[in-house]
């Protein structure tokens, strides 16, 4: 399936579609006007005596160098091979995808001064599966993601290395026999090809998508540890929370009393109740995880403009017959949201290891055995899946530090502020690794401790979900291998398994809408 895409209008359903299905993506053809006459506008000043910077002069500090006509080409090629020089573990192949695809974007608007044939190639290229194999080190995010980008450039033009048919090799390889052909870069077109944020956005917005899979998700777990714990249920009146006002604090509190409606267990003790107040990580689960989502919310807006900007450096205004130097290429933006999203990655975690360790201990779990095991003494039951929780709880507390306050002067002074825009995307997989982990262990505990509440049965939606659960990870009888189980549970938050088992309303599943 190939899905087209009009430059300028993508949306974050579309980009969430071709990177969770690996769809082949060809812009609007109505898009090519544009990219020709920025190409025609670049050429004719390669053609001039003027000086244009990354048409016919070097790069960064020495952009006052001019190079000679005869020379462009080659002054393209060394600034690819150059600029590659990232280090670290390749990206994986479907965020690749999508830097590539966020490039073509921003070469579609018509601003950058490409040829057809190179925006063609990334097509094919993506068509085929033909995908440059990236370092994910290297990036300061300012002057765009120049090592990655130079790496998928460098694949290009018959360089560097590529994935493809499920084997690494040389991209001039895979290009032969692909049936395609590495572009020769002209005037410009290898400046395009590296200046731009697609680096920083694509690993952002596949943090943006793990972590609202974590959002959902953890409205699913509180309902568990909610019933398990016999909590109340009156702190999630939608009165409450329309009288605050707040999106996604509404949303989470009518969506979670849905999935505990028809509750035995809640209803076993709505009247005679002596708990005046539930702890905090119960009764504050709207207003923490809301505000979480709202900031998710937020983040993919502006990650949502981001995809559709022009972000390369000059830029050709064709209207006003004009190549511009300007600063679009630094990624602060891309930066902000990434460090939105991390905020709220360590706050889901943090209310959600609360309730973890609520239901283990004895004198805060409300008449549960200790540790969540029938046989406590001779078992320890859940006792250190809690003490897993809180080490990945206090290092997402740690990764979620700003990283955009970090900057350092790079390339002799010239750029001399950056945003750190990648270092803040990139640790957000890490974050929703660690956050799948820490839901993965309250679903057991919730379904546990539910299953302890017998013969009362919980709400129709959570025993759907604890069945979900219960295939992969059996109920804790005696003490176990618990890395296995751990594991299960974590990797049913990391797919969205256990979000998609029940119904959420008001909720977009997979994505922020």
């Amino acid at each position: 399936m190939t899905i087209t895409l009009t430059p300028g209008a993508a949306t974050l359903g579309q980009l969430h579609d071709i990177w969770a299905n690996g769809h082949a993506v060809a812009l609007d053809p109505a898009a090519r006007a544009g990219i020709e006459a920025a190409q025609a506008l670049v050429a004719q000043a390669a053609a001039g005596e003027a000086a244009v910077y990354g048409v016919n002069t070097g790069f960064g500090k020495l952009a006052s160098v001019k190079i000679a006509a005869r020379d462009v080409a080659t002054l393209q090629r060394n600034l690819i091979l150059s600029h590659c020089c990232g280090v670290g573990e390749p990206l994986d192949a479907a965020t690749t995808r999508l830097m590539m695809v966020l490039k073509l974007l921003s070469l579609g608007r018509g601003a950058s001064g490409v040829a057809q044939q190179t925006v063609a190639l990334i097509e094919a290229m993506l068509e085929h599966d033909v995908i440059p194999v990236i370092p994910s080190q290297g990036s300061v995010g300012a002057s765009g993601d120049l090592a990655p980008l130079a790496h998928m450039a460098a694949a290009m033009i018959g360089e560097g290395e590529v994935i493809w048919a499920g084997d690494r090799m040389p991209a001039d390889a895979a290009l032969a026999l692909t049936g395609l052909s590495p572009v020769v870069l002209g005037p410009k077109e290898g400046l395009a090809l590296i200046n731009g944020t697609q680096f920083s956005t694509a690993c952002a917005l596949v943090g943006l998508w793990g972590a609202w899979r974590n959002a959902e998700t953890c409205v699913l777990t509180c309902a568990l540890s909610t019933d398990a714990i016999m909590g109340s249920t009156a702190p999630l009146q939608d009165a409450i929370h329309t009288l605050r006002g707040h999106a996604g604090q509404i949303a989470v509190a009518r969506a979670q009393r849905a999935l505990m409606e028809g509750s035995q267990i809640r209803e076993s003790h709505r009247d005679g109740d002596t708990r005046v107040q539930d702890p905090y990580c119960i009764r504050c689960q709207p207003q923490v995880t809301g505000a979480a989502m709202d900031l998710l919310h937020f983040a993919g807006r502006t990650l949502e403009v981001e995809a559709n900007a022009v972000t390369d450096n000059p830029l050709v205004l064709v209207e006003e017959g004009l190549i511009v130097s300007g600063g679009n290429f630094h990624a602060e933006p891309v930066g902000f949201a990434a460090d939105q999203i991390a905020v709220a990655i360590s706050e889901i975690g943090a209310i959600a290891q609360r309730r973890v360790a609520l239901m283990v201990d004895p004198t805060l779990s409300f008449d549960l055995p200790p540790f969540l095991t029938p046989d406590p003494g001779l078992n320890s039951g859940l006792m250190i899946a809690e003490v897993t929780t809180a080490a990945l709880m206090s290092e997402n507390k740690h990764l979620a530090n700003p990283c955009t306050t970090d900057s350092t002067p790079t390339s002799a002074n010239q750029e001399d502020h950056v945003s750190m825009a990648a270092h803040a995307a990139r640790r957000l997989e890490r974050m929703n690794a660690n956050l799948n982990v820490i839901l993965g262990v309250e679903a057991m505990c919730g379904a546990q401790g539910i299953e302890f509440r017998a013969p009362l049965q919980t709400s129709a939606p959570l025993q759907a979900a604890m069945a979900v659960l219960r295939a992969e990870v059996p109920a804790i009888a005696e003490d176990r291998y618990m890395a296995p189980s751990i594991e299960a549970a974590s990797a049913l938050v990391r797919s969205g398994a256990l979000a998609g088992s029940v119904e959420l309303p008001g909720f977009v599943k997979g994505h922020v809408a």
